[in-house]
This record gives structure tokens, C-alpha cells and sequence, in this order.
């Protein structure tokens, strides 16, 4: 969580005085920037008077701008700075994630493959995440028909991320029940010339990056390569990444900037499946037998170029984004899935931050159409010959498109008040052609939706803010839901939801706080259903479901002056604590069949806390805990569950802004076995259900890193 004050003069209402402060703090203790509570700890300084200038670079603002948009927006949201998980193994979204108040992520078998969600988007998706849209720099990284590769992003190429929770994604043109995350790349003009990280660790675990950026003139550069493998706490779970990742960035003239991207991701994972509860107790090192009798894998490799150009002129801001990324999937499960698929499409975004009425006025005008083919060819996989394509079975082309406009505007009614409405209008069209094989029935849908925001934010004190808003999502199924290839297609209905959403934040001395309650009437929901008793899953639409939690986080800082005491209190060493607790009760809503259940698959209370001692010098230690305290349902008839479970770590280091760096760390300590997350059926008490769901988590590991900047 990130300390907030609101800035609302003319001059500098997009800063935060806060974010000002602990930029100032990272100047004067260059050495104490080891974890993101030292780097948002509340700081006792002297009055500091800033006046706002252009970022160093227009395309990519820094992470204080961010901190200070975040700060207007009246809802949920969480500006996380890289610096914040690379005190430790920085390897997954959940790595990156775990912190940000709201967001559930865990891994699948303790790779990149995760299960994300938010306020329970995709709550029954495990694999290739739907329902949040993922960004770029601002520009989609989603598939054309929603879903998204979490092997698309390197954490340690990244400067900081944006999780807009909700309706509050709509100033980037998303109106999905989860909003969006948003990955901000390094640049030339803050990045390390020379950056070398290598981390090592338990079950085979070898992680390396090197990257260098440089700005010189008007121009500048950024470029990381990086190597990523383990052989898995678990049999048959081996993975394998390279990628590369670069960006080029030259100002044109003072208002304007182009950069260029370029990613290329080389990805191979073995796939060890689920075990039945007993198993995973038993022995959860395991991998399910069917999986290793099919060789069960998920490679891919992909290329994705991309353009973002930015114009400012006084209180003006045009950004206009372009990508094409092709990606080339080969993979082996119960069939052999070869596709090859091409997405392209832009994004076009105009701010207007001039005054209006006298009072300080944000526009906000947007249109992102994207547009994907794929070519989806699949073969036998037989025990005989696992792993590798046998007799021809189809050939499909699957096409779909968006179109979305949006705008928002934001006005201050006085220097406490503001309103913020929008609107977003979408087009989304999904068509799939079986051109060859089994033949599936062929299928074009449409899928049309307005979805409105009111909001409203009050800024109680200048580093304490309530807000309330209310807000539409919709969200047009991906192909992974239109049914199953060869066994029928049936028309599902676009999921959409009305969220209210109360919360505070701000900082009190010692505390700071993120505080939200939000509500989801969901129609139409896209859930997994059993067909019959076997493992085979289709898509439903809900009856109508509820989503409803609380999203804390935390921050304190306990103690100062421990060992260390100076007259300026950001030399002191001090004891830091910070917290990110959700309670998510998703459940059916007088459903004829499943009554008031709970919808299986995420657990109603999750905690991740840390303790951290400090020092000036850069030296940090300390534990944390992951709890998770009630069972929670894998089955929609709530016959089946996951049990709690606790898990402790230690983590230790020393930090700087430059130099050597280093840290060490132990994850779950006691060894405890325990589910990471599970699959959902629809009722285990029938004959033949599959009870295979529960994906173990690693048992204890240990992981240490070295890192050189200059």
C-alpha cells in the first residue's frame, strides 16, 4: 500500500506529498530502500516545496506520477514499486502480487501458471488468466478474446506495476469484474546502466537477468535478457523461460515521444496436474499418473511489437499505443493442441486536465479496438506415443474482436469534494470456422454492453480521503468457454455485474491504511460444470451470484531508534509492519440447484503479513506469514473442501541503490502440506466425479540472490 496525500492546486495536484517525501527519503538514505514498508514508512521532515515539471520520459510516467494519479482515483486501487518484492526471490505474480490488497494469486505447482483473481474474476480458472485486462505501458497484452499468458511478464523487468480493482480500470478502457493490472517497463532515464541479478534455490530453481538502459540526449534505451528454470517441488513439473524484453524511446521534440517494444518469450512447462486430497497428504511430491502418462506440457513461443507515442501541451495529453504479438502454442493434455495466433490492435487515449467552471476538471476520451485470429489444429496424444502429435483430429479458425470506447471525467466541486462519471460502450464478436476433422458446430456471436461509473471522493484531511462509487462490468466469454471442441456448442450469455464500493486510505503518523468493501450483483456468471461424471468441463451461465469482501492493507511503523538513533528520523533504523488481508464471500444466490452455496474455488480469508527490522545501512530481516484460516468449497454442492493452513518464512538482506545487493530466504519453514489452490467440480458426491482438484503447495524451500547495479 502506498502512502497518499491529495494534491488539488493548479500547479501540482497530480503529486503526492507523500510520494514526494519518500522520493526525498530515497536521496538522502540511499542505503535504506530494502523493502516497499522502508520505502512507504511515514517520514518526519521539513516543509518541502515542489513545483510539478515533465517526467523524463512522456510515455512511461514514474512511479511517483503514478502514485499520484492513483491518489484521484476514487476506488480501489494500488501503485506496487518493484523495489518492494525484490528483496526477496521475485519469480511469479505471486511474488510480484501477494501484498496488493484484493488481489488472490497462487501458483498452480509452484511455476508461473497461477490462478488470478480479483474480487473473484475468473474464479474458476486456474490456468491462462480471463477477467482482469493486462497492460503494457498502458497498451493490452490480453489475447483478442480476453485471456492472457502470465509467462508474458519478467518481474525483474519491471519498474512498478498498476492494479486498478474494478470499475476503477475504466480510465484504461476495461470494464471487467477484475479490472486491471498494468506492468510500467523500465526506461533509459531511471534504469541501472549495467543490472546483473542471479537467484538460485530449492528444487533446481535458477533465475539470471541482465539488462543495461541509458538515456543520452533525447534518446534512450532499455534491455533486459533473463533465464528462468526449476526442475519443481513436484514430478513432471519442470520449466524452462528465456526471454527478452527491450524498449527504444526518442522525444521528438518537448511535447512529444515515441518508444518501441519488443518481447520475446521461449517458454516450456511440464504439467504434474492435480492429485485427490489423499494423495496430495500422502505424498503431494507426486504427479498425477495421467499427466505423466500424456506427457502433458504447455510451450509457447511468443513475439509481440509494440508503439506507444505521447503527446503533452499544457493541460493536454494524447497517448496513442499500436501492438502485434503472434504466439506459436504447442500443447500436449488430453489432445495435442497446436495453435498459431496473431493479434493487433491500438489504443487511443485523450486527457484534458484543464480547469472547468474554475475548478480543476480531468477528461478522459478513449477507443481500443483489438483484433485476433488463431488457427487451432489438434492431434491425438495416446500413451504410445505421449507428448507428441499423432492422428489428425480438427482444424478451426477461431476470430474475434472488441471494440470499446470510453470516457470519464473528474471534477472537483471544491478543494475536498470531487465527481467523478463515465461510460463504456463494447462491441465484442467471437467466431469460430471448423474447417477440417471432427467437425464442431460453427458459431458467430455478438456481444453488446454500456456500462456506467459514478464516483464520488472526499478528502477528509490532506493525507486522508473516503470515496464511494458505483459501476457496470461486463465481460464476453473467451473461446475456452464457448464449449468444448467435438461435443457441441451451446450460446453463453456475456457475465456482467453492478459493484458498489465504499473504502478509505490515507496515512495518521505512524499507519497507513487501504481500506474497501465492495458488493457485485453478477448475472450470467461464467462458471466451470461437469458434464455428466466425468473430468470433462463445459461453461454455464449463473443464476444470478454475489460477490462481496473487504480488501486491507497495512502498514506501520512500530518502532524507531532501536540501535540506531540520529537527529533525522529517516537515518533511524526502525521495526516495520505491513499487512494484506481479503475477505471474499462469493456465493450462489437462490439458485434452484445450488441454493445460497459458496462458489468453490477461493478461500473466504486470506492474510500475507511481515515483520521487518530495518537498518539505514540497508540491512533488513524479518518473518511473514500466508493464512489461510476456514476451509473453503471445491465443489459447487460444498461436499468437498480445502483445508486452512499456515505458512511461516524468514526473509533477509542487505540493499542499496547501488553496488552489491543481497538477500536469503526460507519459505514455509515448518513444511507444512497443504493446498496452494484447487480445481472446481460441480458435485463430489456423484459416482465417477473427478476428485483429483487439489494442486500442493512447495514444501520447504530455500532461496538466495546477488544482485549488481552501477
Amino acid at each position: 500500500m502506498k502512502l497518499r496525500k491529495t494534491e488539488l492546486n493548479r500547479t501540482n495536484r497530480l503529486l503526492l506529498a507523500a510520494s514526494t517525501a519518500s522520493l526525498v527519503a530515497s536521496i538522502m538514505n540511499a542505503g535504506a530502500q530494502t523493502t516497499g514498508t522502508v520505502t512507504n514508512a511515514p517520514v518526519q521532515m521539513n516543509t518541502v516545496v515542489v513545483t510539478a515539471t515533465n517526467a523524463p520520459s512522456l510515455t512511461v510516467p514514474d512511479v511517483y506520477r503514478a502514485q499520484g494519479e492513483a491518489s484521484r482515483v476514487p476506488g480501489g486501487v494500488d501503485v506496487i514499486a518493484a523495489s518492494e518484492y525484490l528483496t526477496g526471490r521475485a519469480s511469479t505474480m505471486k511474488d510480484m502480487l501477494d501484498y496488493s490488497p484484493g488481489v488472490f494469486v497462487q501458483s498452480r505447482f509452484g511455476a508461473e501458471e497461477a490462478r488470478l483473481s480479483i474480487r473473484g474474476s475468473g474464479i474458476q480458472r486456474t490456468f491462462h488468466g480471463r477477467g482482469i485486462k493486462v497492460l503494457q505501458d498502458g497498451v493490452p497484452l490480453n489475447l483478442a478474446d480476453g485471456s492472457f499468458d502470465m509467462q508474458a511478464i519478467e518481474p525483474l523487468a519491471v519498474d512498478y506495476l498498476e492494479v486498478l480493482r474494478g470499475g476503477n480500470a475504466l480510465r484504461y478502457g476495461s470494464t471487467t469484474l477484475g479490472g486491471a493490472i498494468n506492468y510500467l517497463s523500465p526506461t533509459g532515464h531511471e534504469a541501472d546502466k549495467i543490472r546483473l541479478r542471479l537467484e538460485a534455490g530449492s528444487y533446481g530453481y535458477i533465475r539470471g537477468l541482465a539488462s543495461s538502459g541509458l538515456a543520452e540526449g533525447n534518446s534512450d534505451y532499455y534491455a533486459s535478457v533473463s533465464h528462468y528454470s526449476q526442475d519443481g517441488f513436484r514430478d513432471h513439473a519442470r520449466q524452462n523461460t528465456q526471454r527478452v524484453f527491450a524498449n527504444v524511446g526518442h522525444k521528438l521534440s518537448e511535447n512529444l515521444e515515441s518508444r518501441l517494444y519488443f518481447t520475446y518469450v521461449n517458454t516450456f512447462s511440464e504439467l504434474p496436474g492435480s492429485l485427490t486430497k489423499a494423495q496430495m497428504e500422502t505424498n503431494p511430491e507426486q504427479a498425477n499418473a495421467g499427466n505423466i502418462g500424456l506427457n502433458q506440457q504447455r510451450n509457447f513461443e511468443l513475439i509481440r511489437v509494440a508503439n506507444k507515442t505521447s503527446w503533452h501541451r499544457n493541460h493536454q495529453q494524447v497517448d496513442f499505443g499500436v501492438f502485434w504479438s503472434h504466439k506459436d502454442l504447442s500443447h500436449p493434455i488430453n489432445t495435442f493442441v497446436d495453435q498459431n495466433s496473431n493479434d493487433v490492435g491500438l489504443d487511443l487515449r485523450y486527457r484534458n486536465r484543464a480547469d472547468f467552471l474554475g475548478r480543476p476538471n480531468q477528461l478522459t476520451v478513449g477507443f481500443s479496438p483489438t483484433f485476433g485470429i488463431l488457427e487451432d489444429n489438434r492431434f491425438a496424444n495416446t500413451v504410445a506415443n505421449p507428448g507428441a502429435r499423432g492422428a489428425f483430429i480438427s482444424e478451426a479458425t477461431q476470430t474475434a474482436y472488441n471494440l470499446d470506447l470510453y470516457i470519464e471525467n473528474q471534477h472537483w466541486l471544491s478543494e475536498q469534494w470531487s465527481v467523478l462519471a463515465g461510460v463504456q460502450l463494447s462491441q465484442a464478436h467471437r467466431e469460430l470456422d471448423t474447417t477440417a476433422g471432427v467437425v464442431a458446430p460453427d458459431f458467430s456471436y455478438d456481444y453488446w454492453s454500456a456500462n456506467p461509473k459514478v464516483c464520488v471522493i472526499y478528502d477528509f484531511k490532506s493525507n486522508w480521503q473516503f470515496y464511494a462509487n458505483v459501476s457496470r462490468s461486463a465481460e464476453p466469454p473467451s473461446f475456452s468457454e464457448l464449449g468444448l471442441l467435438g461435443t457441441g456448442v451451446a450460446h453463453r450469455d456475456a457475465q456482467s455485474a453492478w459493484t458498489i464500493e465504499l473504502g478509505t486510505r490515507g496515512e495518521r503518523g505512524w499507519l497507513a491504511w487501504d481500506a474497501t468493501y465492495y458488493r457485485s450483483w453478477v448475472n450470467n456468471e461464467l462458471l466451470s460444470y461437469v458434464i455428466g461424471a466425468g473430468p470433462a468441463t463445459g461453461t454455464i451461465n449463473a443464476s444470478t451470484t454475489i460477490h462481496q469482501g473487504v480488501e486491507l492493507g497495512g502498514t506501520a511503523t512500530l518502532i524507531t531508534g532501536i540501535f540506531e538513533h540520529a537527529e533525522e528520523d529517516c537515518f533511524n533504523d526502525r521495526l516495520l509492519w505491513r499487512t494484506a488481508y481479503q475477505w471474499n464471500d462469493f456465493r450462489f444466490q437462490n439458485d434452484p440447484t445450488f441454493l445460497d452455496n459458496q462458489l468453490p474455488g477461493i478461500p473466504a480469508h486470506y492474510l500475507r503479513s511481515e515483520l521487518t527490522y530495518a537498518h539505514p545501512n540497508g540491512f533488513y530481516f524479518g518473518p511473514n506469514v500466508e493464512w489461510s484460516p476456514v476451509k473453503y468449497a471445491v465443489d459447487m454442492t460444498n461436499t468437498l473442501f480445502s483445508d486452512p493452513y499456515a505458512l511461516v518464512g524468514i526473509k533477509a538482506g542487505y540493499r542499496t541503490r547501488k553496488g552489491f545487493s543481497a538477500f536469503v530466504e526460507v519459505r514455509n519453514l515448518t513444511d507444512k502440506r497443504y493446498a496452494a489452490t484447487t480445481g472446481v467440480i460441480t458435485d463430489a458426491r456423484i459416482a465417477g466425479a473427478n476428485l483429483a482438484q487439489f494442486f500442493p503447495g512447495d514444501g520447504r524451500s530455500f532461496y538466495g540472490g546477488l544482485e549488481w547495479k552501477w
